[in-house]
């Protein structure tokens, strides 16, 4: 089992132009704790604050201040120290257009982290581990996928192998920034759902950056609600969606789809 700790965390950005040394709050004295076989949302509009949180986990950005530990110890930025991280933590991306080389088979995309992490030490229990990723994310028959490119893969299709890839290292937390919100509405279910079954049957840590609260209720036991750097709103998440304490959390709340509701003429 493994821990995933924000203490007190802070990322602030020294403006460009206007007054000399201003700087923006990205992160305000951000702390939670995220375990394997647990999901955790992070809710918030645009410009709240919640992809800074995700390039801070994946060592992307360094903190102002504050510090972020997996299972109790300060990350190790260089070397070996941040390669273990790496395999503790994966993250997939918002853009499966983006996040895949157009250039590479899907067979290289997945083989790559496996080679990197020592996942696999022959050509056949190479072929093997990629073959068992297309599986594990139901991408088949998974030998017709393998020797493909990435335009030849509807949107869908390319995050089931976003999401493989991010798998390949063996993760215990996986970070899942806006994972569906560049797909058609008729394919997100089937890719949340595949998310939840993998977090349930692998023990998973799973945060889930989104700006959609109905979706973070259904798919997450916690919820973190982040408004201009700051959690305004932490706890159980039907508890944050019924029962909301704080103005903008309400504001997310009512604007939700309900299919309880009723309209009455």
């Amino acid at each position: 089992m493994s821990t995933l700790e924000f203490r007190n965390v802070v990322k602030e950005y020294t403006l460009r132009g206007g007054w000399r040394g201003s700087t923006l709050t990205a992160v305000n004295d951000v702390s939670f704790r995220l375990d394997s076989g647990k999901t955790i949302a992070l809710v918030g509009q645009s410009g709240s604050g919640k992809s800074t949180i995700a390039k801070l986990l994946m060592q992307m950005e360094r903190p102002t201040s504050g510090e972020i530990l997996l299972d109790g110890q300060p990350i190790r930025r260089h070397g070996s120290g941040l390669r273990a991280y790496r395999r503790h933590v994966q993250m997939v991306f918002q853009d499966p257009f983006a996040s895949l080389n157009p250039f590479h088979s899907i067979g290289h995309h997945l083989a790559r982290p496996l080679l990197l992490h020592k996942k696999a030490r022959t050509r056949q229990e190479l072929r093997e581990s990629v073959l068992g990723l297309l599986e594990r994310v139901q991408l088949t028959p998974a030998e017709s996928y393998i020797d493909r490119r990435p335009h030849e893969l509807s949107g869908g299709q390319r995050q089931r192998v976003a999401i493989a890839r991010a798998l390949a290292p063996e993760p215990s937390i996986l970070v899942a920034d806006e994972p569906v919100s560049m797909l058609d509405v008729s394919i997100r279910l089937g890719v949340l759902n595949l998310l939840a079954s993998l977090q349930r049957e692998e023990d998973l840590g799973v945060l889930y950056i989104t700006h959609d609260l109905a979706t973070a209720r259904h798919f997450s036991d916690e919820i973190l609600v982040m408004f201009k750097g700051s959690i305004v709103e932490h706890g159980p998440a039907d508890d944050v969606i019924l029962n909301p304490q704080h103005e903008y959390t309400k504001l997310l709340a009512e604007a939700a789809p309900n299919p309880e509701k009723r309209v009455h003429a």
